[in-house]
């Protein structure tokens, strides 16, 4: 059945494919209109570098993390499942084009720019996924019931294909933050367009040319379009001006609003940081940035931005990649500690309370740090105190005279 819509007094068909009016109007190249009167879709949000670096953040810090397939034990206990074929797809290429970097980042930029989410199909073969496929946004849509529960329907191209071979990623609500924030958006692509026409004009703000006798209407063209050739632009900043017939030039004061753009600019990145619920200092403000709380911010990034989309994503892959009946046995994990390793000296100290409280051996450390097991280090011990330290001598007997070695380290008394 061919789906149609009107928009003025144009009517367009869309085939046998319903596109969402986020897809209908990225496809004319429009976007949903602001009260600052800009326009703001999927590709002018990403103009602004704070939304630009917002997403890229997101998207690319997810994508870098260690990522795989686990099998889970009847006790609880999880181990590598590398031999499983999804283990190949999301930890090499995710199809003969993709790798599963690329993929796992193109997801994420399409659930935090569109409001459809990230969409992905996954083929199988005889029960086993071969390769997982992100689609351009709108070849496949999801269509959600009217009961309300919520469950979707997704279609290929037109063609129904079942919910269990869709990898599809959403966000906390229906909109993506790019909707969600398009106001915050739309004011920054204001203030940028003010920013360039001002330093256009050579970051002068515009004045008067008093006359003490009257020019004349074509007079006056002619003054403005010689002043404007001599005097505006960056090109002609520093020059002297000239001026006929005792007219003079008087400059207009910087307002206050103007005296505080840069401010009014932050302002707006960190409204746009905190429709993305990242820390500002990860868009380049720095302002309230210091050595000692840039692990806190990192953490803060970790637990409140990335922690809830790790969770969807790993929930997203499950649903597709594992059968029914499989997945109580398998599941995906995305680790976490590739975080903890960019302060080395939290990562260090860390490590040295673990290994000392016996919680892990220092193999267990090691292969934390990509580095190869050492011999004798598989021994729970605490480095810290001289009778715990791996391959230290046995505890001299209680029992023993002073000044006589323990018959277990006297070679003759063991004779």
């Amino acid at each position: 059945m061919l789906i149609g819509m009107k928009l003025g007094p144009f009517e367009i068909t869309l085939g046998r494919k319903a596109l969402t009016d986020e897809q209908l109007l990225d496809m004319l190249g429009g976007g949903r209109e602001t009260s600052s009167g800009i326009a703001v879709s999927t590709a002018t949000a990403l103009q602004v570098p704070a939304v630009q670096a917002a997403v890229r953040t997101i998207s690319e810090a997810v994508a870098s993390l260690r990522i795989g397939v686990v099998e889970i034990a009847e006790d609880g206990t999880e181990t590598d499942a590398r031999e499983h074929p999804a283990h190949a797809l999301l930890t090499g290429e995710a199809n003969e084009w993709t790798s599963s970097f690329e993929l796992i980042r193109t997801l994420m930029v399409d659930a935090l720019t569109r409001d459809a989410g990230g969409l992905g199909w996954v083929n199988s073969v005889r029960g086993e996924p071969v390769e997982i496929i992100r689609y351009t946004p709108g070849i496949i849509a999801a269509e959600y019931d009217a009961d309300g529960s919520g469950r979707p329907t997704y279609r290929i191209n037109g063609r129904p294909t079942p919910a269990s071979e869709i990898v599809h990623l959403r966000g906390a609500f229906d909109k993506s933050p790019v909707t969600l924030a398009r106001e915050a958006i739309g004011t920054a692509l204001v203030m940028e367009k003010h920013a360039a026409r001002l330093f256009g004009h050579g970051a002068r703000p515009g004045g008067v040319i008093e006359t003490p006798k009257p020019v004349g209407e074509e007079g006056v063209k002619k003054m403005l379009k010689g002043w404007a050739i001599s005097q505006e632009g960056s090109d002609n900043a520093g020059k002297t001006a000239v001026l006929w017939d005792g007219a003079q030039w008087k400059q207009m004061t910087l307002s206050s609003v103007d005296a505080q753009f840069q401010q009014l600019r932050l302002f707006q990145l960190q409204e746009i940081a905190r429709a993305f619920n990242i820390p500002a200092v990860m868009l380049g403000d720095l302002s309230r940035a210091t050595w000692s709380n840039s692990a806190e911010m990192q953490r803060m990034f970790l637990l409140l931005c990335l922690e809830p989309w790790l969770l969807a994503l790993e929930g997203a892959l499950r649903r597709a990649l594992f059968t029914r009946e499989d997945r109580p046995r398998f599941a995906i994990r995305i680790e976490r500690d590739d975080f903890s390793k960019v302060d080395l000296s939290v990562l260090a100290v860390a490590i040295n309370g673990l290994v000392s409280s016996r919680t892990i051996n220092p193999n267990t450390a090691r292969e934390w740090l990509g580095l190869p097991p050492r011999d004798g280090g598989e021994e729970y011990a605490n480095p810290n105190t001289g009778s715990s330290q791996p391959g230290a001598l046995p505890a001299r007997r209680t029992d023993a005279p002073p000044n006589q070695p323990d018959d277990e380290d006297d070679p003759d008394a063991q004779a």
